[in-house]
């Protein structure tokens, strides 16, 4: 077997690597979590409180193509990571193009039934006829540009798991600084209200996938693609879906929910909570940032290092991505829960949303420290292609905790049971995570000693590329 080009997953230390991922990855995570954050900044203080209502509503159908970018990006990563690993680099290959149709297929697919009836969608949404024409002015341009938004997603992962993370960062901080600018422009000078909003995303996301795709085929990446990966290889694909499932069920199950929090705010609480949550849903997207960006940063570390049988350096991953989100994780809960005024005053100045907002946010966030162990959990079984594990951990939260809470508690306790609803969900979500984690992390710490003890047996080395490449073969 003709040898690859050393990669550096190959070779560095374990909280080195960890660094060097996942610095670039909360930098990039930043500046995707700014497209919906600055969006409702400058139409909360150019616009108004029912245009962010409007903005509130749409959310749920932005995360789908989130949704479709995460299961090809995270399903392509995972087997390319592991074929790095195996010393497999046209099996990687392939998995790379393979992730491109797929995306490309399921993109159509969301914009022309999303295009089909606009006003519809967002009538199901739950708009009112006060926020109806700025929920359907940028519903009917963010489909439009769906198709960008998506490969942005996607591109990211598959890029950052051949173990370049500084690309997937600059392509994100590029896109998120134009729409700053262009927000801007748009809404400001321009007066396009929604609509600027709306199409400053659109072309920003554009940009980035242009850097993203110039990456491939005018760059030096470790991975080129040819023309022939992209025809559908059904085992590779149907295991990029299945993989990858776990992370866009997560966010499938993630709209489903949102879609059920705003049509109860409404009910309970009218547009004036609408609002409110959909300044709360911001602000949690930048607390849970964290958790998500370490989970990135290990996510090319474990797939590589199970992927060559390393469990020494996988377990070791774990445990310092742990301490560090935990750590991180409690920073952020008592800044939001002693502070939360601070955050809701970036987006508007208005006092009826900003004393619900408070009172709102420490509930919300009670438990929201505990989403970095949640998410290491979902990450570790995503990166060594537990499948079943990786849906249950992704989707738990959402559609077996969170929605049933929405939909029982405000029955007894109004508008307070949709926010107590998020740190019960969260608090029983952990516990179901760890309870499937802990039996992983006994196997593989069996595995390490077994292959330590096998090492140690057969002279302590390896024989080669060859003994290497198919002592890997288990793991994949």
């Amino acid at each position: 077997m003709k040898k690859m080009d050393k990669n550096i997953l190959d070779s560095d230390r374990v909280g080195r690597l960890l660094i060097m991922f996942t610095i670039p990855a909360f930098i990039a995570m930043a500046a995707h979590t700014l497209y919906n954050v600055v969006d409702t900044i400058f139409i909360g203080r150019y616009v108004g409180k029912h245009a962010i209502g409007g903005l509130t509503l749409v959310f749920p159908i932005q995360m789908l193509s989130l949704m479709i970018g995460m299961t090809t990006g995270v399903g392509g990563a995972s087997l390319i990571s592991r074929f790095l690993g195996a010393n497999q680099k046209e099996r990687a290959e392939l998995a790379l193009g393979n992730s491109f149709t797929v995306t490309f297929v399921l993109s159509v697919i969301l914009t022309v039934i999303g295009l089909a009836n606009v006003p519809l969608w967002c009538r199901f949404l739950g708009a009112s006829d006060n926020t109806l024409v700025y929920a359907s002015d940028y519903l009917y341009i963010i489909l439009i540009g769906m198709f960008f938004m998506t490969f942005s997603f996607s591109l990211s992962s598959l890029i950052r798991a051949e173990g370049n993370a500084k690309v997937p960062m600059i392509g994100m901080v590029l896109s998120a600084l134009l729409n700053i600018v262009l927000d801007w422009i748009f809404i400001g000078p321009l007066e396009g209200g929604v609509k600027g909003a709306a199409w400053a995303t659109v072309i920003s996301q554009l940009i980035g996938v242009i850097y993203f795709m110039s990456y491939y085929l005018f760059g030096k990446p470790a991975l080129r693609f040819k023309l022939r990966d992209l025809k559908p290889d059904w085992k590779i694909t149907w295991e990029t879906l299945a993989i990858g499932s776990s992370a866009g069920a997560m966010i499938l199950s993630g709209s489903l929910s949102a879609i059920i929090v705003n049509r109860t705010v409404i009910t309970f609480g009218g547009d004036l909570a609408l609002a409110t949550w959909g300044i709360l849903n911001r602000v949690m997207m930048f607390a849970m940032m964290p958790a998500i960006v370490i989970g990135q940063g290990l996510q090319p570390i474990v797939g590589f290092n199970y992927g060559s049988r390393r469990f020494d350096r996988v377990l070791k991953g774990i445990k310092i991505s742990s301490i560090i989100a935990t750590a991180i994780g409690l920073g952020v809960f008592l800044a939001v829960y002693f502070h939360p005024s601070a955050a809701i005053r970036i987006f508007i100045d208005d006092k009826d949303l900003v004393d619900l907002g408070t009172y709102a946010a420490r509930r919300v966030f009670l438990a929201m420290y505990l989403i970095g162990l949640i998410n290491i959990g979902a990450t570790v079984f995503q990166s060594i292609g537990k499948a079943l594990q990786a849906f249950l951990s992704t989707t738990t939260r959402s559609v077996l905790f969170l929605i049933p809470a929405i939909l029982i508690l405000p029955r007894f306790w109004g508008l307070d049971g949709v926010w107590w609803a998020f740190p019960i969900t969260d608090f029983l979500t952990f516990i179901v995570v760890i309870g499937m984690l802990v039996p992983v992390l006994l196997e593989m710490r069996k595995q390490n000693l077994a292959h330590k003890k096998e090492t140690a047996n057969s002279g302590g080395g390896n024989d080669g590329d060859e003994t290497l490449a198919e002592s890997a073969q288990a793991a994949i």
